[in-house]
Order: structure tokens, then sequence, then C-alpha cells
């Protein structure tokens, strides 16, 4: 008898703690807005010189 009432108790516990699903969260609070830069483009511009480390080659990894 003794277990059964400590069972119960044990479960009681685990339904208090555990017995509801969490609240719903909302879209817009998972979501945040930032304001573009409105001169954005110029930092994405093409660096001919600067553009050739962007890519590998196997030839200049081995260095001839």
């Amino acid at each position: 008898m003794e277990t059964e009432s400590s069972l119960d108790a044990a479960a009681a516990a685990r339904h208090a703690r555990f017995g509801r699903l969490p609240e719903r969260i909302q879209f817009h609070e998972m979501v945040e807005e930032k304001v573009a830069e409105p001169n954005a483009s110029g930092i994405a511009s093409y660096n001919p010189e600067g553009s050739w480390n962007h890519f590998s080659c196997l030839a200049l990894d081995l260095g001839l």
C-alpha cells in the first residue's frame, strides 16, 4: 500500500510539472524586422583585384 501511495504522489508531482503543454509562441514574436541600409549595394560590389582569393586553384595551392 505504501508504494502505491508514493507512486500516486510521484505521478501527481509529474502531472503538476509536465501535465500541460507550454503556451504557443506567436509568429510575430519569433521574427525580428530590421531596416535595410539604403546604400547596401555598394558593399556587395564586384572587386576584380580581390576576387582571386574566393576561388580555389590547384596550381596556386601547389605553388606552381
